[in-house]
């Protein structure tokens, strides 16, 4: 069975990825210092950290959030406030540079570590694994096999942008630098228009 409002979850990741946080920032900077194949590692290391992060929340907290199904309405409501924090964020947010001198060679291991440390850090990762990502598993039904779709699309979505960034990087670093607040707003306004959704059709 799919997971509650798949495509809506499809949106709010599609809009996560295409926003340059810091695991992009990461990947472009390592696709003009070091080349694409070299950045592929950096990708696989982010989805690894990520693949964890999923599963300590689901399956550690998943129990509780059968026992305790009204939980889902706290976590919905400081969920709508991460949202409308990161679109706050990200409307604020700078374009950054990127440099594009040739660095020390580094390790496969080295990127992949380099890229597990970045996405397992991270702050937002945190956040939207357990304040987000519950919101679209019932758990009152095999929760395991909408977990795996769930993550599975997840880290696919993901090492595709990743890599995507890393292919195009001189480029979207010319296109923020002629447009560098554009994707910010478009990305700001979805994410809020998200929001609105999960507070008016999400219910517990």
């Amino acid at each position: 069975m799919l997971p509650l409002d798949f495509i809506l979850f499809l949106q709010i990741i599609f809009f996560l990825f295409i926003t340059p946080g810091t695991p992009r920032i990461v990947i472009v900077s390592y696709s003009l210092n070091y080349g694409l194949h070299k950045c592929i590692w950096t990708a696989l290391g982010d989805i690894t950290a990520n693949i964890i992060q999923a599963t300590l929340v689901i399956f550690v907290l998943g129990n509780f959030f059968l026992e305790n199904s009204n939980i889902l309405n706290i976590f919905k409501w400081i969920g709508v406030v991460y949202l409308l924090y990161l679109a706050y964020d990200i409307y604020i947010s700078a374009p950054k540079e990127f440099s594009s001198k040739i660095l020390f060679s580094k390790s496969y291991g080295s990127f992949f570590t380099d890229g597990f440390i970045v996405a397992g850090t991270s702050p937002k990762a945190w956040l939207f694994f357990p304040l987000i990502f519950p919101q679209f598993i019932d758990f009152n039904s095999n929760y395991v096999v909408q977990f795996i779709i769930l993550i599975t699309t997840y880290i696919v979505l993901d090492f595709l942008s990743l890599v995507g960034y890393a292919l195009l990087a001189r480029k979207l670093i010319n296109w923020i630098n002629t447009n560098p607040t554009v994707i910010n707003r478009i990305s700001a306004a979805v994410i809020i228009f998200i929001s609105m959704i999960i507070i008016f059709t999400h219910w517990y």
